[in-house]
């Protein structure tokens, strides 16, 4: 009789478990169908958050009498500075002239490109909002980081960066670790591409490779067939029989690509030697330097230190609401990941 007892607690205990994840996926799923918004838009402002870091450090480098003695002087100042500003608004209220006022402004965004480029969601939003309040004097630097990926996606994001070009705002991007192929093709189209001294920078080629199961199948008396119209509606296949003739037209393919990328990238940067840079290799920051394919080394951070001197600094971004199992995945993937990185640590084997 106790074991039963204890049996039936057991089940209703698996059961109130079974049940409330149940539940829980039913509301996360419900609440992800409604309507509203896909997303929402982030401003941070780095300037602010440049000057709480120095205001902290100062904290800890002056004597107390130093630091009421300075921020008496900066409050005095402050005041000045912003009784003159009021008295600039006024006059410019009367002309007309109120948006000539606006401090100018960098707006930084990031982009880190997987390999279908995913992200151009985010960053065509991104865009959009800049453009729509951006005003003479503005700039937008990319925290670019991509090994690229499929051509169609990459192409979409290049084309995004090209309507900041289009509307004559200058457009820097700076490489921190890496922007190879689809990666350099978004970089090309800036005014001005930094880099960091060992980030790696090129790879402008075009790769395709594809594994071909026809004679495991033959070997097991299975057949594949696959009807088309048209001859060139396929050319290489994962389970058919390939000819030198699909390989052929597929390496065509290939090279038309490639064209169409240096096209691209001559275009957007005539001074670049193509023939020696066109070549699928990729080179570093310091490297790249010399072969034209970058403008200055430097990391993002000096340029974000640089322009909180005379312009008002924003990070931008674009978040997406996720589903519920999308969280999960990434919650998953980001445990894998840290596991792989703990065995090479452990391994001790060098990276570089």
């Amino acid at each position: 009789m106790e074991f039963l007892l204890n049996y039936g607690l057991f089940l209703a205990k698996i059961v109130t478990f079974v049940v409330a994840i149940i539940a829980i996926l039913v509301i996360a799923k419900s609440s992800s169908s409604k309507g509203g918004a896909k997303g929402s838009l982030e401003v941070t402002n780095l300037s602010e958050l440049h000057e709480n870091n120095i205001e902290l450090m100062e904290h800890h480098l002056h004597d107390e009498s130093f630091l009421k003695a300075r921020d008496k002087a900066t409050k005095k100042q402050r005041k000045e500075q912003h009784k003159a500003r009021n008295k600039e608004i006024k006059e410019a209220a009367k002309t007309g002239e109120l948006d000539s006022q606006r401090k100018p402004h960098l707006f930084v965004l990031d982009f880190v490109g997987s390999i279908d480029a995913k992200e151009v969601t985010q960053l065509r939003q991104e865009i959009t909002a800049i453009l729509a309040c951006a005003s003479e004097g503005d700039e937008v630097l990319v925290r670019l980081e991509s090994g690229g990926g499929m051509v169609h996606g990459y192409g979409l994001a290049a084309s995004q960066l090209d309507r900041i070009k289009a509307a004559n705002i200058p457009l820097t991007i700076a490489v921190d670790k890496v922007a190879a192929s689809g990666g350099y093709m978004m970089a090309c189209v800036a005014d001005k591409i930094v880099s960091a001294p060992f980030a790696i920078v090129g790879s402008i080629g075009v790769i395709a490779q594809i594994p071909n199961f026809n004679k495991l199948l033959k070997k097991n008396n299975i057949e594949f067939e696959q009807m088309t119209a048209g001859e060139y509606k396929r050319t290489l296949t994962m389970f058919g029989e390939n000819t030198d003739k699909a390989r052929d037209k597929f390496k065509q393919e290939l090279q038309e690509t490639h064209d169409l990328f240096k096209d691209f990238i001559r275009e957007r940067r005539p001074a670049l030697d193509l023939d020696s840079v066109a070549t699928g290799e990729h080179w570093y920051g310091s490297q790249a330097l010399a072969l034209g394919l970058i403008d200055e080394v430097q990391t993002s951070d000096d340029l974000v230190v640089a322009a909180c001197k005379d312009k008002t600094v924003l990070a931008v971004h674009y978040v997406q609401k996720k589903k519920l199992s999308e969280k999960f995945g990434k919650a998953a993937a980001q445990a894998t990941d840290d596991v792989l990185l703990k065995w090479v640590e452990r391994g001790q084997r060098p990276i570089l």
